[in-house]
């Protein structure tokens, strides 16, 4: 069997005792490169459509990630191609970023991050995650997600409702562009402009939800909201002078935790296996993480406690001062630079496999550290 990943897909030698594997860089992954595979492994980055798959081999694909609009759905269906995509690998690490975000921001702002009224966008797999750890802390949290309203009721509110309550609106709805409910910049001019003084804005979704232009001329007049952008519009082309407008601006990199992409190949190799009608050779186990635990006093602040937490394992700042660092040099430069951030990007785990030791701890402590997952 002929497979063809990209490269930066980790844990790939699982796969190499099915056939034979050939790893690509994902964004030059094109017609000629894929020849004569039967099998394609991918990421976001790569649009698989007819123009990619037309009088090709393949009879499986594969993407390592949480959304499938780089997928013609369509299409595999038509052509009798099997495909698997690997919900909720991610949805922890980008919840890990929004929170290290929050605390970023609550600092430069010196407010409480228990005051504020967080509005997500989008309930699937991060949004709903993102939601339990707010409101397990004991935040106020109003969440819109007309697809799920309409199928299931619920607590939800429309968009228009968010808009007018919350001061910290965070995006996690994937990208559509038909149906009822599209969501190709559902976030525009009228949308930015009905944000309340001082207004947090985070986009870990998809750069398009945002409309980028809109925002950039939006932050010029209002200095008073801040922005935080980890997708953007046509990446890996950044619009600059935006990124620099924002407080906190990464590389498409906030599900990129070590644990997110191992569940991606994990959950793609026993789809693999299952369509082919194959037995799993390698169990794909978690490396060890190097912090196991920490040991807090009992009398130590909540929010002290959440930021030492929090940023032991994970902080977005140092995410956001390598990605400025790619914004220099020409615009072929600046995309050269952008997906070697992605390809070079470090070990990173999950709040949740820390583990911490604290003796008798208050209720409001012990509430905020099981709210992050973390076994006490």
């Amino acid at each position: 069997m002929r497979i063809l990943a990209d490269e930066n897909i980790p844990m790939l030698e699982v796969f190499e005792q099915h056939g034979l594997l050939r790893r690509v860089p994902g964004r030059s992954l094109d017609r000629a490169v894929l020849d004569d595979a039967e099998v394609l492994l991918v990421r976001s980055v790569t649009q698989v459509d007819q123009a990619l798959l037309a009088g090709s081999q393949v009879k499986f694909v594969g993407t390592c990630t949480i959304g499938t609009d780089h997928l013609d759905l369509d299409y595999l269906a038509a052509q009798g191609i099997g495909w698997a995509s690997a919900p909720g690998c991610n949805a922890r690490g980008v919840v890990d970023y929004v929170l290290g975000a929050l605390l970023t921001l609550a600092e430069r702002d010196a407010v409480a991050l228990s005051q504020r009224c967080y509005g997500v966008v989008g309930a699937g797999q991060v949004g709903d995650r993102l939601v339990q750890v707010l409101r397990a802390m004991g935040w106020q949290v109003l969440v819109c997600d007309p697809p799920r309203q309409q199928r299931e009721g619920g607590d939800y509110v429309d968009l228009a409702t968010l808009l007018e309550r919350c001061d910290v609106l965070s995006l996690h709805t994937p990208l559509t562009t038909l149906g009822e409910h599209p969501t190709h910049h559902l976030i525009g001019a009228e949308q930015l402009h009905k944000l309340s003084t001082g207004s947090w804005l985070i986009n870990a979704s998809r750069g398009a939800v945002l409309d980028n232009q809109e925002l950039k001329q939006f932050l010029q007049q209002r200095p008073d909201v801040r922005a935080v952008l980890d997708v953007w519009e046509a990446e890996p082309q950044v619009d600059v002078e935006l990124a620099q407008r924002c407080d906190l601006a990464t590389a498409h990199i906030a599900g990129y935790s070590l644990d997110g992409k191992i569940r991606g190949t994990a959950h793609i190799y026993q789809a693999f296996c299952e369509y082919f009608a194959v037995a799993a050779k390698t169990a794909i186990e978690f490396p060890t993480q190097t912090l196991l635990a920490m040991q807090l006093a009992a009398h130590t602040p909540v929010a002290e406690a959440m930021r030492v937490l929090c940023r032991a394992v994970y902080d977005p700042r140092g995410d956001d001062a390598a990605f400025r660092l790619s914004l220099n040099g020409d615009a072929g430069q600046r995309r050269a630079a952008f997906d070697l951030v992605r390809k070079s990007y470090p070990v990173r785990r999950e709040i949740p496999d820390l583990q911490v030791r604290i003796d008798q701890p208050q209720d409001d402590l012990r509430q905020m550290i099981l709210a992050l997952g973390i076994t006490l």
